[in-house]
């Protein structure tokens, strides 16, 4: 009789080398996920016949229709965008620079935000549209 109850004993399953596993599988998908990056304000973009997907985006400038200028969900000046996006490019400079100005801004400012992006050294600068429906 003491003999099956030690075997009983004996046949428990550890479950710790399993949650380990588990766990630092967890670890390494969150850290692996890509994650959508967005401007920081509602945008409408502009249709364009001609567009190309861009596969690598580290900075996002978003520029509303009312002239407002977002970068990483931060509203700034105008002004205030070359410094902004050097000390970005400083911690990625092989990243892309994405312009989503809204359909309706103006496009003088637009362009400001544009020769900024390229002041800044930008290693690539894009504007962001979406294909006609």
């Amino acid at each position: 009789m003491r003999d099956h109850a030690q075997q009983d004993e004996d046949a428990e399953i550890n479950m710790t080398p399993m949650l380990d596993i588990v766990f630092i599988m967890l670890i390494f998908f969150i850290v692996t996920a890509a994650f959508v990056k967005e401007a920081g304000i509602q945008i409408t973009k502009p249709e364009a016949a001609m567009s190309i997907q861009k596969p690598r985006t580290s900075i996002i400038i978003g520029i509303s229709d009312a002239g407002e200028i977002w970068i990483n969900h931060k509203k700034v000046d105008l002004k205030s965008v070359r410094p902004v996006l050097e000390r970005l490019i400083a911690e990625n400079p092989r990243g892309t620079v994405i312009i989503q100005a809204d359909k309706d801004a103006k496009a003088g400012l637009t362009l400001d935000v544009l020769d900024a992006a390229r002041a800044a050294k930008a290693a690539e600068v894009a504007i962001s549209t979406r294909k006609p429906s």
